[in-house]
């Protein structure tokens, strides 16, 4: 698939998600520092499947994102992932997409990757990051821009489906408030092969994409006069 295919999906794709989210969603994004042009990681937090989708709206240029296997074997949509530039990531080959994203960085692309590498636990909380984050901003010097994202954790709806014979099942948010902080950009150097320099890197990512996921949750909060902890209503 050529580039000009690949931009040419994108921007006939971005104004049908954007059609979406300012129906379906009460999207509210606050930015704290101007995406530039060039290379750059964007690094959010996980809470449903249909994350990557929403965040990549936000954004004027074309995203580049790591995406679970699964999703590239679902009809229709996986050839969209496939011919839209997304990079595949495969158990026991996540040096593969590692390698593809630091082309595409060096090329002054927008990667996207969700440090924590899963949902988020339906019951609250986070994942410990992974590794990945960390790999793709030591060895390109990209700038990260963390991510907070904050919805109702009520309105997620399981969606089982069969995929190559493999149940699987998606955790869809397809309606209600979706509230996002991108907080400033984060720059780090280092050894890349150094293990606990790797590790402190990610833990340093998602400890700020928590941040900025709490203060997207108290934002909705003040915005509705909404009260932690009670039932929400459609």
């Amino acid at each position: 698939m050529s580039k000009l295919t690949e931009k040419s999906l994108f921007w006939v794709s971005k104004p049908v998600v954007r059609t979406y989210t300012n129906t379906m969603l009460d999207m509210d994004v606050h930015q704290k520092s101007p995406f530039p042009a060039g290379a750059k990681i964007i690094a959010p937090n996980h809470p449903s499947t249909t994350d990557p989708f929403f965040v990549a709206s936000m954004l004027a240029q074309q995203s580049h994102i790591l995406i679970k296997d699964v999703l590239f074997n679902v009809p229709l949509l996986g050839a969209y992932l496939k011919h839209s530039g997304h990079i595949k990531v495969a158990a026991g080959h996540g040096q593969e997409a590692i390698d593809r994203a630091l082309e595409l960085l060096k090329a002054g692309k927008t990667i996207m990757i969700f440090p924590e590498g899963l949902i988020s636990p339906l019951g609250g909380g986070y994942n410990k990051a992974r590794s990945g984050v960390a790999r793709l901003a030591i060895a390109s010097g990209a700038p990260v821009y963390p991510v907070g994202i904050h919805l109702l954790k009520d309105r997620i709806q399981s969606i089982a489906s069969t995929v190559k014979g493999k149940r699987e099942i998606g955790y869809w948010y397809l309606r209600g408030p979706y509230n996002i902080t991108v907080g400033k950009p984060m720059r780090f150097d280092g050894d890349v092969e150094d293990h606990e320099h790797v590790c402190e890197v990610a833990r340093q990512v998602m400890l700020k994409i928590m941040r900025l996921a709490y203060e997207s949750e108290q934002r909705w909060y003040r915005r509705t006069g909404s009260v932690p902890g009670t039932l929400e209503t459609a």
